[in-house]
């Protein structure tokens, strides 16, 4: 059934050959993920409407369904779906909406079920602009009646967690019910955010290795395609844009701004920024090549100045924070290490009596001469056990062991330490609990950004006085979102973050 696959950029000739024979356009989209009866009866349904039934499908990257989705990748999806009498033709949408491939094929009908009839009751917070997609260009959309099922919730209920991963979720459940979440996220929801720290052009090189240079010992590879994402303190502000009131985001970019507007459009626009520019410094730009069939990382390459920045741009760094921070509830740092935030102006922020997050990470870079000593007194700080062993400069003592010798010199009032695979644990200093969690990310496909997720979420649990061992939980979530997506191609969505929960608890 592949003559009904339609790639992109041919879908546009096929649309206007049909209408040009008066053919009637029937459009349905989605992640159809796990295809099941409801399916199926909504295609059959939409195909009455019309001549030919088209359907477009969510590619992986923009699937926000929770961790470890899609259960399917989107050639299996594809596939599948070509196999169903009553579809015509099948296309992978690479948006992350409806919006773009409604714009091509302007159906005469666009095809909902019932549970998007009411906007206000739409999880995916997409279906009004859809509908007026629809409708300007004369079509119209439809709400099928037919009994539905969520692939989610199938999933979710059936096949998603494994033993440890079942109990903790239980002994979450038994102790809070979801009303009791839900009125949490209505207390982070009025937080007003400042995030200060490096913004990071994380640049993924999708390459084809073809083998060893004839002439020279080196790797030839073939370039297939390149995407740019957001990372670094950028990518925290978009983490907590959907959660929070307010969010401003003070970062550093290169002395020619190189990027500038990039990052901005990239920005939620919930967001207000100010960018700083480090003389003698490009953008920090990490370029990742990736290994077009494996999706493995095969090297990577840094443009990137290390050194601090100078007296005058510190100053002004400075003066420009002291100016707002009265502004805000509440700080989260992101300190990559690379030159911005000077041991001056780390001790003054800390100086100031605001709740104070932190991720001070240690990369290939900066690898035994970035340390956590200029930040102390502050109520969060979330490190990997690699890192934390740097830091303790203990290669093999007990990890609980040194997590409690960190948190007590640096007076630090919550340390979260991330394990892999392992999980994570959280240490409270003043009543000295122990909370592990087990790791809910079962298909890893990229560890960049899963600390800064972790961090956007945990640090609003906490300052709001959220319960330790639910804040863990919800925290992982978030960083399980995170390392199941290839770099920050999408964001935190509080919708389908709070569904997942939701289905996770039940």
């Amino acid at each position: 059934m592949r003559s009904k696959i339609v790639k992109i950029e041919n879908l546009k000739s096929l649309i206007n050959k049909l209408k040009l024979k008066n053919k009637k356009i029937v459009h349905c989209h989605g992640v159809f993920d796990v295809v099941h009866i409801g399916h199926l009866k909504h295609f059959e349904e939409a195909k009455k409407r019309g001549d030919k039934l088209i359907v477009t499908v969510t590619s992986d990257k923009y699937v926000n369904k929770g961790s470890g989705r899609p259960i399917f990748k989107q050639n299996k999806r594809i596939e599948f779906l070509s196999h169903i009498s009553c579809i015509d033709y099948v296309c992978l949408s690479e948006s992350s909406s409806a919006i773009s491939v409604l714009k091509i094929i302007k159906p005469n009908f666009y095809i909902k079920g019932q549970d998007y009839k009411f906007s206000k009751e739409d999880k995916t917070g997409k279906i009004d602009f859809e509908k007026k997609a629809v409708e300007n260009y004369g079509g119209k959309i439809i709400f099928t009646n037919e009994e539905t099922f969520s692939s989610s919730k199938i999933i979710n209920n059936n096949f998603k967690f494994n033993d440890e991963q079942s109990k903790f979720l239980k002994t979450i459940s038994k102790k809070y019910n979801y009303d009791y979440i839900e009125k949490i996220f209505d207390k982070i929801n009025k937080l007003k955010v400042l995030v200060i720290g490096e913004t990071i052009i994380d640049q993924y090189n999708f390459c084809e290795a073809l083998g060893k240079s004839g002439k020279e010992p080196y790797l030839a590879l073939k370039d297939i395609y390149s995407e740019n994402y957001l990372g670094g303190a950028a990518a925290i502000a978009n983490n907590l844009a959907e959660f929070c009131k307010k969010i401003e985001l003070v970062s550093m970019i290169g002395e020619k701004r190189e990027y500038e507007n990039f990052i901005k459009k990239k920005l939620n626009n919930k967001i207000n920024s100010t960018f700083f520019s480090k003389q003698n410094s490009p953008t920090i730009l990490k370029k990742r090549f990736i290994d077009n069939i494996t999706k493995s990382k095969l090297f990577g390459i840094y443009s990137i100045n290390d050194d601090n920045i100078s007296q005058r741009e510190d100053q002004a760094i400075t003066k420009h924070i002291d100016k707002i921070i009265k502004k805000f509830d509440m700080i989260i740092i992101s300190d990559y290490g690379h030159g911005f935030l000077s041991d001056k102006t780390a001790l003054k922020i800390c100086l100031n009596k605001k709740f104070i997050a932190l991720n001070a990470q240690v990369n290939a870079s900066n690898i035994g001469y970035h340390t956590l000593q200029k930040y102390k007194n502050i109520n969060a700080i979330i490190i990997n056990e690699t890192e934390l062993r740097h830091e303790m400069r203990s290669k093999k003592d007990d990890i609980n062991l040194l997590s409690r010798k960190l948190i007590t010199k640096l007076k630090t009032k919550n340390l979260l330490v991330t394990r892999g695979k392992n999980g994570a644990f959280l240490i409270n200093n003043k009543n000295n609990k122990f909370i592990e969690c087990p790791a809910f990310a079962n298909n890893v496909v990229d560890r960049v950004g899963a600390g800064d997720s972790m961090l956007s979420i945990i640090s609003l649990l906490i300052k709001i006085g959220a319960p330790n061992d639910l804040s863990l939980l919800l925290g992982s979530f978030a960083g399980a979102y995170s390392v199941e997506t290839m770099g920050n191609s999408s964001f935190l969505k509080k919708k389908n973050f709070l569904r997942h929960l939701e289905f996770a608890l039940k």
